[in-house]
């Protein structure tokens, strides 16, 4: 099955129908969608601030990431789970929108940003901990404001394209 084959029938799926034809669902989930994306890039922007040695300098970075992740995790959840409910209802329409690709792609590399930062930056942070984050770290708070900057712009765009 094609990658638009698959959209197709998301699309037809009940809930997906349901969705699309309600004249309250639609904006309902896109209303708790921005709600809980509001939350994760607030969370995510404090965190690569702290990074970036610009915000919350009287904060150990790990404490800091232990307050923020709980609420970066939630309400991502929730983001995520409204976001797909919102695509299914317009599933071929969103696949062929290109401000929506480059959203996904955006996700994805926000996604890998942070892997890498976890699984490599964040292995020495007791070093750094209560100092000046290094370069590493500092390159991967940036890039992440960057990218949620661009998730957030490309998001709304996505309103004026489809």
């Amino acid at each position: 099955m094609t990658a638009l084959g698959l959209v197709q029938v998301i699309q037809q799926q009940p809930y997906a129908v349901a969705i699309s034809r309600s004249p309250w669902l639609f904006p309902f989930f896109e209303t708790v969608h921005v709600l809980a994306l509001t939350l994760v890039v607030g969370s995510v922007a404090m965190m690569d601030l702290r990074l970036l040695g610009v915000g919350h300098r009287d904060r150990r970075v790990s404490e800091l990431m232990g307050s923020m992740l709980p609420w970066t995790w939630s309400a991502f959840a929730v983001a995520a789970t409204c976001g797909l409910l919102l695509f299914s209802s317009r599933a071929v329409t969103y696949y062929e929108n290109i401000p929506f690709r480059i959203k996904m792609c955006c996700l994805g590399l926000a996604a890998l940003n942070m892997l890498i930062f976890h699984a490599i930056i964040e292995r020495d942070i007791a070093t750094w901990d209560e100092g000046t984050p290094p370069l590493g770290a500092r390159v991967a708070g940036g890039l992440s404001l960057l990218l949620w900057i661009t998730i957030v712009a490309t998001g709304r765009w996505i309103g004026f394209t489809t």
